[in-house]
């Protein structure tokens, strides 16, 4: 599979790809910088470019061509921006997903965050909570939609080395979970219809990727 990663320098996207690599797929990093180029194609990407923020969706879907599927893995950073959660958390997944559709592209997998239907509490911050706002009304409206979705839901993320051993369920708890977890379990859910029209949240667990996304799919 040709898969286009929006979001493609981000801290997971440059973990998942040389896995979609290592699993005979074709990794099309969608970077906003010329300058990040070399480094992505160095773990065999592809490269081309896209502004998430100021794009429209004809961008979206040339962006998209050739490809068979799309994740979104984009996020606004922890900058403090209220704007960007905006621009990218929501508006950038409504983007992907109507620019794969056009692209005539059915497979989306996106990562969100977990718990994020959840109300926050009131002395939440303002920058939190435009954040949880912009990836629940991201994933309704990708819930909502015609495409072959699934959407993982990762607990707070850490840079640790990847572990192999995750918990992958509609109920699973808070907890944490290694960024190098997460791009596993988006590399093995890529190609796998049995996760279509699942939402799971993600933290680290006992179980080894492939048995927790069989796991949870069977559920």
């Amino acid at each position: 599979m040709r898969v286009a990663v929006v979001g493609g320098h981000g801290q997971i996207a440059r973990l998942l790809h040389p896995l979609l690599v290592a699993a005979g797929h074709h990794p099309v990093a969608l970077v906003r910088r010329e300058e990040q180029r070399t480094a992505l194609e160095a773990v065999g990407a592809e490269v081309r470019l896209l502004d998430i923020e100021n794009d429209d969706v004809a961008a979206f879907a040339r962006a998209f061509e050739d490809c068979d599927a799309v994740v979104f893995s984009a996020g606004g950073g922890p900058d403090g921006n209220v704007t960007r959660k905006q621009t990218v958390d929501l508006e950038g997944s409504l983007k992907s997903a109507a620019g794969a559709a056009v692209a005539g592209i059915r497979r989306f997998v996106q990562v969100s965050a977990i718990d994020v239907d959840q109300p926050v509490a009131p002395d939440t911050g303002e920058v939190w909570a435009a954040y949880v706002t912009a990836k629940r009304d991201a994933d309704a409206a990708l819930r909502a939609g015609a495409l072959d979705w699934t959407i993982l839901r990762p607990g707070r993320l850490t840079d640790d080395p990847a572990t192999g051993l995750v918990a992958l369920g509609a109920d699973v708890p808070r907890g944490d979970v290694t960024r190098a977890d997460v791009a596993s379990v988006i590399a093995a859910v890529i190609d796998r219809p049995e996760s279509v029209h699942h939402q799971w949240n993600l933290v680290g667990g006992e179980l080894p990727v492939a048995a927790a996304v069989a796991r949870a799919a069977a559920s």
